[in-house]
């Protein structure tokens, strides 16, 4: 389409600004100083909406990486990628429960959610505990990225168990409401993450990417448990929830198993907690379970790591048990479901013993099959939260 000379003068300066913001970011991060959160908001805001070209797009995320993400930084990219996302509708009917100051999220949903491709072959070890969780009562959301082809994920190893995850948004919601719980993975190359999932895929690192994802979501939870592949990071996550609105929060780094509490040694922990955040170690031996060696907590093919899961829920004994207790303990702990760890871990035994988890299982499956298939490839993608058309 025609336009005027003065359209393009405009147009063209746009670009130009655009291009000179991600340069000034790009030579700051590399000479070892830090974006500010309203910058890097802008920044990530640009890159995740496809206005940067990919060399850019690499050379930022590295420098980030080389320079070690600040609390500013992640926070801001976080605040993008969440402005970008489709927000569930759940202040309804349900918005109040005990007290007319909080609402549904803040009280009944807490988010577990992966932080990436785990690079350990420890076996699902979240996806029971999310049922475990769901069990207790408690309202669960999980949100993240089907991998590729190449990797095994949570998502491989829950489809194998029969729930079906090719669903819309609005039966997520429903789902959420009427079973507990709301589980979002969406193919990379769909949604606002959609523009950088082949960067990230060639890069074949971690980058900040992998620290927002967990952070950002459409069920705005208040509580939150979340794994971090590096011990120094469990304190700034939780400095980042807490500036982003999160109540109550376990950010963890185990031995051997990276993102979930450890059964192989000691686990880094950050607990956000009304404002405070104290962080410490914990034993496997201070709690009553034997440490094991990695190869106890081994997992497999996306059959075997489904299998595993299956017998644990009815009741099976041993070390892969006592590490979903471990886990389960700790994010009804976090939830507020419990005042302790100790009381967390004997719930998730109760729970599991009881056949709840394996109920909830069972209704997730029920529910998620009798929903239509979506065409994510024939959706609309529009941005911003609260967009009923929205794709994730």
């Amino acid at each position: 389409k025609a336009v005027g000379p003065k359209a393009s003068r405009l147009f063209y300066s746009s670009l130009v600004k655009e291009d000179i913001m991600i340069r000034t970011a790009i030579k700051k991060v590399v000479l070892g100083q830090g974006l500010e959160e309203k910058e890097m908001e802008e920044v990530m805001g640009r890159i995740i909406d496809g206005k940067v070209p990919v060399s850019q797009v690499g050379a930022l995320l590295t420098a980030l990486r080389m320079k070690g993400e600040s609390v500013d930084e992640i926070t801001g990219a976080a605040r993008a990628l969440q402005a970008r996302l489709h927000r569930f509708r759940l202040n309804n009917h349900l918005l109040n429960l005990d007290r007319d100051d909080i609402n549904f999220e803040e009280e009944t949903i807490l988010e577990v959610s992966d932080t990436g491709v785990n690079g350990t072959q420890i076996f699902n070890v979240s996806a029971a505990t999310t049922f475990v969780v769901a069990g207790s009562g408690r309202r669960i959301a999980r949100y993240g990225n089907k991998m590729s082809s190449r990797f095994l994920g949570t998502a491989d190893v829950l489809e194998r168990m029969g729930i079906y995850l090719d669903i819309s948004s609005s039966d997520v919601e429903r789902c959420l409401e009427e079973v507990g719980i709301g589980l979002l993975f969406s193919p990379m190359q769909h949604g606002p993450m959609r523009s950088v999932a082949r960067i990230r895929t060639e890069m074949g690192i971690r980058t900040i990417f992998n620290l927002i994802n967990p952070l950002a979501t459409p069920a705005h939870a208040a509580s939150h448990m979340l794994g971090v592949y590096e011990a120094d990071l469990t304190e700034p996550i939780a400095r980042v929830i807490r500036r982003l609105g999160g109540k109550e929060a376990l950010v963890i780094y185990g031995a051997e198993t990276f993102d979930e509490l450890s059964l192989c040694g000691p686990t880094r922990v950050s607990h956000l907690q009304e404002g405070d955040i104290q962080t410490f170690d914990i034993e496997p031996e201070d709690y009553g379970f034997q440490r094991v060696a990695p190869e106890a907590l081994k997992g497999g093919s996306i059959n075997e790591n489904a299998a595993i899961v299956m017998t644990i829920l009815d009741g099976d004994k041993g070390p892969r048990r006592d590490m979903v207790l471990l886990n389960s303990g700790a994010a009804l702990w976090a939830a507020g479901e419990t005042d302790s760890l100790e009381a967390g871990i004997k719930r998730a035994a109760d729970i599991i013993d009881a056949g709840q988890a394996k109920q909830k299982l069972e209704d997730l499956i029920a529910f998620t099959n009798q929903c239509a298939a979506y065409d994510r490839d024939a959706s609309i993608f529009q941005y911003g939260s609260g967009m009923e058309a929205a794709s994730l």
